[in-house]
């Protein structure tokens, strides 16, 4: 049966316990806190110890699940995003389903880095507006620590371990849909500019040419993503971009023209660059801590590695 679209119910989010500041990093590698701040803008990260990706989605997994008034049994849809996952075979996606208890779901993982959470919550939808599934939960998880070289100044002060997560059900007949069409795409042209490759990988990244192709070709994609929902730039309540360097997050909020009143995430100050689970751990906090009014319209866009982009507006639960 097909549903006139999605909405998100409930959100969960889960950051390891073990803090890693600027100042723990000057310590081995040639930086310095003002140096990371002025550059970046994160003061601390969240660093995973034994922890996999699977146990950090499945501990949003479980919050989110909690929150929503459903049972594991309602679950028909489990999709992880992560470019981090060490493990190939089985994937994460079917190791959280197991653990939450949730049985014969649709279980998949999907790496577009860091896009990967709004390209596994449009393909979640378009699942439910097909009528393949009725109640999904959207994860993103990474465990970017496995894969970063600590003695690289460049890279070693960007990333952060953690997890995000949604249940999306289907909207009933009188709803309005809560999730927007999702506006993604890619440059591949420019796919080499950020890099895990090989069996033992590092995280390689020629940051300007990031920074430059998302502080000049992001910002009117964004404005797209709010006219393919009908939402006007000045209605937006939150702006929830990937989390990877607060220069970049500035200079689309400059181009998008938003103004003081509409709630900018910068998670990353405390959590670094998280990839996949930047966006849904930001947006979680945010409603946690009730900055968003439920039902109000958040613009989420995530871009990374590929390079990939991607958003949707969402209506906050």
């Amino acid at each position: 049966m097909t549903a006139a679209g999605s909405r998100i119910v409930a959100l969960g989010h889960y950051q390891p316990s073990r803090i890693v500041t600027n100042d723990d990093l000057a310590s081995t590698i040639d930086t310095n806190d003002a140096w990371i701040k002025d550059r970046v803008g994160i003061a601390e990260r969240r660093i995973a110890g034994a922890e996999t990706v699977a146990d950090m989605a499945t501990y949003a997994a479980e919050k989110a699940l909690a929150g929503s008034g459903l049972s594991a049994a309602d679950i028909d849809l489990v999709t992880v995003a992560t470019c981090s996952s060490i493990d190939r075979c089985p994937n994460v996606a079917t190791r959280v389903a197991a653990r939450l208890g949730v049985t014969a779901p649709a279980a998949y993982d999907l790496n577009t880095a860091c896009s990967g959470f709004s390209y596994a919550l449009g393909t979640a939808d378009h699942a439910i507006r097909a009528g393949a599934a009725r109640n999904a939960i959207v994860i993103g998880a990474e465990k970017l620590s496995d894969l970063t070289d600590w003695t690289d100044r460049t890279t070693a002060v960007l990333f952060g371990d953690g997890a995000g997560a949604a249940v999306v059900s289907a909207v009933q007949d009188a709803e309005e849909a809560g999730v927007g069409p999702v506006l993604w795409g890619s440059a591949p042209d420019k796919g080499d500019v950020l890099r895990i490759e090989g069996w033992q990988p590092y995280i390689q990244q020629e940051g300007q040419i990031v920074f430059r192709w998302a502080t000049t070709a992001l910002a009117p994609f964004a404005r797209e993503t709010c006219e393919k929902a009908g939402v006007e730039i000045a209605e937006l309540a939150a702006f929830i971009p990937h989390q990877a360097n607060a220069r970049i997050i500035d200079g689309i909020v400059k181009r998008l023209g938003l103004g003081p009143e509409v709630v900018v995430a910068k998670d990353l100050v405390e959590s670094g660059n998280t990839s996949a689970a930047s966006i849904p751990l930001a947006l979680s906090k945010l409603v946690e801590r009730r900055e968003v009014p439920s039902g109000a319209p958040v613009l989420l866009f995530g871009f990374g590695g590929g390079l990939t982009y991607a958003g949707q507006v969402v209506r906050c639960p």
